[in-house]
């Protein structure tokens, strides 16, 4: 009768060391469900700005988004108070391409600036001048619309980071 509950103390340790190793394991966080996870992006917008534009056609828009959730997203669209249109750039080989979302990572950023990836502000009611403030509603896929307040600045303004 001794020998018949050895087997079953073995068997129960040998479950507690399954289920203590299932409950270390990463539940499938191998980064390939970026975006996917369980929490959410966590935005938040700084530096937003527009440098007065030497003509009246058209003007840049730059900002950086943070994010410090645990999931990617996306800016999907621009709209603003002072342009008909608005369109998500990136710079390749020094050439300006339109594209229609622009990647905000999980725990990362996305900066809009001179040279890179920006907004381009067609259509212009009117020229916006130093001094005043432009509005943009930034649309994401996962976050919704975000309203961003930019201020208007000189034509050479470059943001300190």
């Amino acid at each position: 009768m001794t020998a018949a509950r050895r087997p079953l103390p073995a068997l129960a340790l040998g479950a507690v060391f399954a289920l203590a190793l299932t409950g270390c394991s990463s539940g499938g966080g191998d980064g390939k469900d970026e975006g996917k996870g369980d929490g959410r992006p966590e935005l938040k917008v700084s530096g937003a700005y527009v440098p007065q534009p030497p003509t009246e056609e058209m003007a840049g828009g730059f900002l950086t988004v943070r994010n410090s959730g645990d999931s990617a997203d996306k800016l999907t669209s621009v709209s603003s108070d002072v342009a008909g249109k608005v369109e998500l750039h990136k710079t390749v080989e020094q050439q300006m391409q339109r594209v229609k979302s622009l990647s905000v990572p999980a725990h990362g950023k996305l900066e809009l600036g001179r040279g890179g990836n920006h907004l381009m502000l067609m259509e212009l009611e009117h020229k916006p001048t130093k001094g005043q403030t432009v509005t943009f509603v930034l649309h994401f896929q996962r976050s919704g619309a975000v309203t961003v307040k930019a201020p208007v600045e000189a034509t050479n303004y470059t943001h300190q980071k």
